[in-house]
């Protein structure tokens, strides 16, 4: 169950005692020669699965074990809540020492926060999978600590491609051959293509992406209307959408959790959806025989997979630097890492972690995600406006691809916002 109100995890070495914030407790850090740190962090929870707070109880209590001088509070809050709640603190001159959450940019270009490598051990920061941790950096410096991350894969119903005599798709024909049979055969949804508001960048990288484009070049900056960009939604526009093959909503008014829903009911046969799908397809009362791939490229080349992760950051406090530093190592042991991506299906952040479960037969649902770890491209969330570009992205995409619909020049609507 969710928790609206936020709960607060205070270990307190070995004996278990509530201790105060670390912005409020320096008198009493002084008197008792302990360090009290903070930790904001995101609830992963559901209706179903248990929250995050029992997962950092975890942590925090064995680390309190072995580290009897330092004592760490853990606030967990929902995902629409943590931001507000840490810009609170902030603002008051009480920042957590630790924050969780899905972003870094903002409070990295203020120089409020430690790089990695002013917190971290060297070999933990070494460990990191080399995507997520370049995904981290502003300026060359790596701010954010990559705590989950996961992907957009191609999940298609097998039951479905059986009955057409139809196989994965590997190039962009073969997936509008697939959805053609898939059509004939009355499926409503060949392939649900949600470019509604609910996440609209989210499905629009994953297919940028497989075209040669993406949001950024090869430096890292903007280049939201390239010709590569311009080509992949034009292709979507005329070639699968054009043709019907995307179902009776269009896709401009389909948002992911409509699409998803499609799928899980049958109706749709293929849908670009995260690892998450594969718990709800766990959960849900009809059981859908799925594959999961990556999206196939124009040509079949393998192309970069459009992935997401949330962050660890640091909050500059130089009587803590070492104790922070000492909870980060051991929150990012193989132990914690694993266990994170396990309860929730998402994939490790460190190569470690992601070894071990790719050995792992228990882990055999993720396997596909993790061999796309090393080359997953994520948002570009180093830029201080991603956040506003999104919107953008959210609020105009659909047009494109509508029957009266210019790419290009919706394309380049968004990136005025993004210069």
């Amino acid at each position: 169950m969710r928790h609206n109100a936020r709960t607060i995890v205070a270990v307190t070495a070995a004996l278990g005692l509530a201790a105060g914030l670390s912005g409020c407790g320096g008198a009493a850090d002084a008197e008792s020669g302990t360090v009290s740190l903070t930790v904001v962090a995101t609830n992963y929870g559901d209706s179903v699965r248990k929250n995050s707070e029992g997962y950092w109880d975890r942590v925090a209590l064995a680390f309190g074990a072995e580290h009897p001088g330092i004592d760490v509070d853990v606030q967990v809050h929902d995902p629409d809540q943590v931001d507000e709640k840490v810009a609170e603190l902030v603002e008051r001159g009480e920042a957590p020492d630790i924050v969780q959450t899905d972003s870094y940019s903002e409070y990295a270009a203020r120089d409020l926060l430690y790089s990695a490598d002013e917190v971290l051990s060297v070999p933990v920061q070494a460990s990191f999978v080399r995507s997520l941790a370049n995904a981290g950096e502003m300026d060359r410096a790596q701010y954010g600590m990559p705590f989950t991350a996961s992907t957009r894969l191609l999940y298609y119903n097998k039951d479905l491609f059986a009955q057409a005599g139809l196989e994965p798709p590997k190039t962009w024909d073969e997936l509008v051959a697939a959805a053609r049979v898939l059509k004939a055969s009355g499926v409503t949804y060949p392939i649900a293509v949600p470019l509604g508001p609910e996440e609209a960048e989210a499905e629009t990288l994953t297919w940028l992406l497989a075209g040669d484009g993406g949001y950024t070049d090869s430096t890292n900056r903007y280049d939201i209307a390239s010709a590569a960009n311009v080509a992949t939604l034009t292709w979507l526009k005329e070639d699968l959408i054009g043709e019907g093959l995307t179902g009776p909503v269009p896709p401009g008014d389909l948002n992911r959790g409509e699409a998803v829903e499609a799928f899980l009911t049958g109706e749709a046969a293929m849908v670009n959806a995260p690892l998450s799908l594969i718990r709800q397809i766990k959960d849900s009362s009809d059981s859908v025989p799925y594959g999961a791939v990556p999206l196939p490229s124009r040509d079949g080349k393998e192309t970069p997979t459009m992935g997401t992760a949330d962050w660890v950051v640091a909050f500059r406090n130089d009587d803590h630097r070492t104790a922070i530093g000492q909870f980060l190592d051991f929150l990012y042991t193989d132990k914690y890492v694993t266990e994170q991506a396990a309860q929730y299906e998402l994939l490790p952040v460190t190569t470690s972690a992601a070894d071990t479960m790719r050995a792992d037969k228990a882990h055999k649902p993720l396997w596909n995600g993790l061999d796309t770890l090393q080359n997953l491209r994520l948002y570009p969330v180093a830029e201080t406006n991603w956040s506003e570009v999104a919107t953008e992205i959210r609020r105009r995409i659909g047009k494109a691809v509508t029957p009266g619909g210019d790419p290009e020049e919706v394309l380049e609507s968004i990136a005025k916002v993004a210069r």
